[in-house]
């Protein structure tokens, strides 16, 4: 079974194009991790793609804020201003998806999958520490977690837990992770619509579990095309700005 791993798209459809076009053969079942809006200028034609595309998706904050699941009330401005916005756009059909996804975490044919923490979907992973409840909860060797928009992970074996720092080079589209029998991993793909890592292309995953082999990708895709409906649908500058250098 091939995935194709997918999370914090942020309504940006052109990074999502990008991705699939990318991908194309790569993967037999598609999976997001949520955040498939906010942010971005494209909340129902992600969400319309994001339908049809993935066998499971689960929620993310900003999907929570912009169905009104949350009030956006702890967002810093700029992303409350945004989770508004996205909530006055969204189509009534599509304004019921988001509302209906699960709550992570959940597995799916094998991999566990979680927006935030294992044990709290709105919490930030960067440190091992925070990783250790998601390695050893689990109930598959292999997680997957975004939310943090930073491509990478952990890995725990024998009581040691390693920081995985794996995401490809400029000039070249991916590099490969092999899956170590024995070895538990906590994996995020990074975000497909707004990087934070410093590289602006967009990033995901490609998970082969019967070979074993964890694929972080990236792809470039046309920033400034975003940036401009961005800009005509009003949206903070702030969050405008921040797509070309991936911060």
């Amino acid at each position: 079974m091939r995935f194709l791993i997918l999370s914090d798209i942020h309504a940006n459809l052109t990074a999502l194009e990008a991705t699939l076009v990318a991908a194309e053969k790569r993967w037999d079942r598609a999976v997001c991790l949520g955040d498939v809006v906010g942010y971005g200028p494209d909340p129902n034609e992600v969400i319309d793609r994001v339908r049809k595309l993935v066998v499971a998706c689960i929620r993310g904050n900003h999907d929570k804020a912009g169905c009104g699941l949350d009030t956006a009330e702890d967002f810093n401005p700029v992303a409350k201003h945004a989770a508004l916005w996205t909530r006055d756009q969204l189509r009534p059909e599509n304004l019921i998806y988001l509302q209906q996804l699960p709550q992570g975490p959940i597995e799916v044919d094998g991999v566990s999958l979680m927006h935030g923490a294992w044990q709290d979907e709105d919490e930030y992973v960067f440190a091992p520490a925070q990783a250790l409840d998601g390695l050893l909860g689990a109930p598959t060797a292999v997680s997957f977690f975004g939310h943090t928009h930073f491509q990478g992970g952990f890995s725990f074996v024998d009581n040691k837990l390693e920081v995985i720092q794996l995401r490809p080079a400029t000039g070249t589209s991916f590099a490969a992770l092999q899956i170590e029998p024995g070895t538990r991993y906590l994996l995020n793909p990074g975000s497909v619509g707004q990087p934070r890592d410093g590289d602006p292309r967009a990033a995901f995953a490609v998970a082969d579990m019967e070979h074993r082999v964890v694929e972080f990708w990236r792809v470039p895709y046309d920033i400034e095309a975003v940036q401009t409906r961005m800009m005509n649908a009003g949206l903070p500058e702030p969050l405008v700005l921040r797509l070309a250098y991936g911060r």
